[in-house]
């Protein structure tokens, strides 16, 4: 899997120790384990985040990651976007309510900056009667690396 680096410095173990206690969970190797991978490989499946996990704590079970994700995302450690016909990408990115641009080609991601505007960046004709608090865009579209692979395969084909 390919994926964009992250443009936020790497949140300190204090302020993720901070952060988990404020919302009344322990500070436990798991989640730091998952806090780790999830800051070292933005925008990474669960299963990429259970290797990167495993590198650290072998024993750790898929479904205790998967369980570590959910609540970090409830807390808003961690947020999680479902890109079209992929399995959902988690990252530590949160709050700034950034969207993404995603290669339906090859799978990679981007972030992109808020649409137009301040949050929920995009505002919609009809809200329905909702306090609208965030807008979710993904941008499906070839990267330029698929680009050129395939004008490459065009010139031969020719």
């Amino acid at each position: 899997m390919e994926t964009t680096v992250q443009a936020a410095p790497h949140p300190s173990r204090d302020a993720w120790t901070s952060h988990l206690r404020s919302h009344g969970r322990r500070v436990t190797k798991q989640r730091l384990a998952v806090l780790d991978a999830v800051s070292a490989v933005p925008h990474a499946t669960a299963e990429d985040t259970v290797q990167q996990v495993r590198s650290v704590l072998p024993n750790m079970s898929v479904q205790s990651v998967y369980v570590v994700l959910a609540d970090l995302a409830a807390i808003g450690m961690v947020s999680k976007f479902e890109p079209p016909g992929s399995p959902a990408r988690y990252e530590i990115r949160t709050g700034d309510n950034h969207h993404h641009a995603y290669c339906v080609r090859c799978g990679v991601v981007q972030d992109v900056p808020c649409a137009v505007g301040h949050a929920p960046c995009l505002t919609p004709s009809q809200d329905h009667g909702f306090e609208l608090l965030a807008a979710e865009v993904v941008y499906r579209g070839v990267c330029p690396r698929c680009q050129e692979e395939l004008a490459a395969s065009a010139t031969e084909a020719r």
